[in-house]
């Protein structure tokens, strides 16, 4: 059951020069909920995420916990970023990097054994890092961030280069934390896999919110847009409609 919001946006901006890569993006991430930032590459997520994360300084907006404002040092009590494309302590094993993860940051030892069967990993706990291969690392990846102590894990692009199969395990070994265990923040390109694992939306194009909401609010929004009635469609559809 979504709650209230445990992180809210206001009007974020990050500009390169004369390129305006997130434009005044506002939403909330409510309690429990996987909420899943969708647009195409370019559409500005990457950047927002490192924005939120500490990574990158945003020119303009702030982010809130409870109405207060966050600065950077604080948001990392509250979120854990996972960038997209990394590969952690190269030399060392998935085993030592899950056990070094979870001492320095005092992590959630009581998840371990079931973020490892959910995602997978037990055959390769003793498997160099650098030897994973993409779809591997990506679960490798996501354990890392779930066990994590934050309440709020903000990960890019989880399903990027995975197959049909592959992305289908992990949406659902996400579903299985999403809740009491964890709220999660995915950006997501795939419309199709955001549908399948996300509660709700935030719909971005060209670094613009362009609706936020479940599949359902979205559909009214895009056929009160439209000047319909109803507008019954998926999320591919929804999205085309408002963007």
């Amino acid at each position: 059951m979504i709650t209230s919001p445990i992180l809210e946006i206001r009007n974020l901006t990050k500009r390169y020069r004369s390129l305006t890569a997130v434009n005044d993006v506002s939403f909330s991430v409510h309690q429990g909920e996987i909420l899943g930032l969708i647009g195409p590459n370019g559409s500005g997520k990457t950047t927002l995420f490192e924005c939120l994360g500490g990574t990158l300084p945003a020119d303009s907006g702030s982010v809130l916990l409870n109405g207060q404002p966050l600065s950077g040092t604080e948001r990392k009590s509250v979120l854990f970023y996972l960038p997209d494309a990394i590969t952690p302590w190269p030399a060392q094993s998935l085993r030592w990097a899950l056990e070094f993860c979870l001492g320095l940051f005092d992590g959630r030892s009581d998840l371990r054994d079931e973020v490892v069967r959910r995602l997978d990993l037990a055959a390769l706990l003793d498997q160099r890092m650098v030897a994973l291969s993409k779809g591997q690392r990506k679960r490798a990846l996501l354990a890392i961030g779930l066990l994590m102590p934050q309440p709020l894990l903000v990960a890019d692009e989880p399903f990027e280069g995975l197959d049909l199969r592959q992305t289908r395990e992990i949406a659902l070994a996400l579903r299985s934390f999403a809740g009491e265990k964890r709220t999660m923040l995915l950006s997501i390109h795939q419309i199709s896999d955001a549908a399948r694992v996300c509660d709700r939306f935030v719909l971005l194009s060209a670094g613009r919110v362009c609706g936020e909401g479940t599949l359902r609010e979205l559909s009214n929004l895009a056929g009160e847009r439209k000047g319909r009635t109803s507008f019954n469609a998926d999320l591919e559809e929804v999205f085309l409609a408002l963007t």
